[in-house]
């Protein structure tokens, strides 16, 4: 098994794809997985990163995630970013259909990566699973019930987690992002309506991107091995609360 090698899924695009490229940069041996053949193709083409092409909410595709990393050298660590939010109606309107949908991958997909993952974790001397949740997972907010919901149960699962992994050395280690100005996120959100995701961001000041939540993941990742950070909270200077965000320059206050 190579000393360091991690599994990032999610990994077609945005914080995925960002932590990718920032893990191979530091010399550790990849395996990208995500739905889409084309952008993992092309990702694996810039990168050197393997690929394998797989929907977390398949569980036939986690089985086979499982062994394709088993045969090619097992892994040290696990990303699990794959996740999702679609839409922003109220508890009452919303469609449970897309409720749904965001528990499958968010919470369901972390869950089976998890448990098909272990078994080869397990294997090196000592391992990291980190799960990419969200401050929607602490702080609700109108508008996000349904997102609200699955991250705050991802976020249990990953504490659950850790308190069963106590007296291993397995790290768990939750990343929860704010604003994050990717290409794909709100867009998803908002069913493709691009004039709805470009407002989310719209005059406001240095939104994340995703190479700065990549930076967080891959630090926590190469701390010493008896370092565990629980939980990073990353937002924007602009951003205070997911229903507080400051749109305008940031001004210092006069005396």
């Amino acid at each position: 098994m190579s000393a360091q090698r991690v599994v990032v899924t999610g990994a077609s695009s945005g914080i995925g794809a960002a932590t990718v490229r920032l893990f191979r940069s530091r010399g550790w041996d990849v395996v990208g997985v995500a739905r889409r053949a084309d952008r993992l193709e092309a990702l694996a083409a810039d990168t050197g990163a393997s690929v394998v092409v797989a929907d977390l909410t398949v569980q036939a595709d986690v089985d086979r995630l499982r062994d394709e990393v088993a045969a090619s050298g097992g892994a040290t660590a696990l990303v699990s970013n794959a996740g999702g939010a679609f839409g922003m109606d109220s508890v009452e309107s919303s469609d449970t259909d897309d409720w749904a949908r965001m528990y499958d991958i968010n919470v369901l997909g972390t869950k089976r990566v998890i448990s098909a993952l272990l078994p080869i974790l397990r294997q090196a001397d000592a391992a990291s699973i980190v799960g990419i949740t969200s401050i929607a997972g602490s702080v609700a907010y109108e508008g996000g019930g349904g997102y609200n919901a699955a991250k705050f149960a991802q976020r249990a699962l990953l504490q659950v987690l850790r308190l069963e992994l106590a007296g291993e050395p397995i790290r768990v280690i939750e990343v929860a992002p704010g604003m994050v100005r990717t290409d794909e996120f709100s867009l998803v959100r908002f069913g493709g309506d691009q004039s709805r995701a470009d407002a989310v961001y719209d005059n406001v000041p240095d939104p994340l991107s995703a190479d700065d939540i990549a930076e967080a993941i891959v630090h926590a990742v190469e701390l010493p091995a008896h370092v565990n950070i629980d939980s990073i909270t990353v937002k924007p200077v602009a951003q205070a609360a997911p229903h507080k965000v400051i749109r305008g320059p940031l001004t210092m206050k006069q005396g």
